[in-house]
């Protein structure tokens, strides 16, 4: 068995997304019109049956999809650059004294002097993906690049480049 989403019309109550995985389990998020939000998990063998659920503000239901999205995100790109056609995935964290904090991200010639490709950037919470060249590198960013291993250790080494 594949992996299914259903959504189901609840009248008067709102709307709920259920995801039956490939073993069978029922997950379920109910949005509901006062917008409050539920996460259930229900019986396999009986699918209207809830054997747990977690009440979720909007900020926590948020932080849940932030999470679910970067999850995903993450392993997409390590399947990417899994090493095994020569390229490699990795997160590069700005050093703090980098001569490219708080410039643009084209600065740094990241593509043409070393021949990787910075996919997405990790921002706190957020992901920046696919970003352009104009977008400002900040404290604290994670770059994720893929490559070949010298082209990696070469991006480092460029990013690591002390301002002054």
């Amino acid at each position: 068995m594949g992996l299914r989403i259903e959504k189901i019309d609840l009248p008067g109550i709102g709307i709920r997304h259920d995801i039956v995985t490939k073993l069978g389990r029922h997950i379920g998020v109910l949005n509901y019109r006062d917008g409050r939000r539920e996460l259930a998990f229900y019986d396999s063998e009986d699918p209207d049956t809830v054997l747990e659920s977690v009440d979720l503000d909007t900020d926590e239901a948020d932080a849940l999809a932030d999470l679910l999205g970067h999850t995903a995100l993450l392993s997409q790109i390590a399947d990417l650059g899994s090493g095994t056609l020569g390229l490699f995935t990795e997160q590069l964290i700005l050093p703090m004294d980098s001569r490219y904090l708080d410039k643009p991200l084209g600065e740094t010639k990241a593509r043409t002097k070393t021949g990787c490709s910075i996919v997405a950037i990790l921002r706190g919470e957020a992901v920046v993906p696919s970003p352009m060249p104009e977008e400002i590198l900040l404290l604290d960013d994670i770059l994720i690049a893929v490559g070949t291993r010298t082209g990696l250790d070469k991006l480092e080494h460029i990013l690591a480049q002390a301002d002054g």
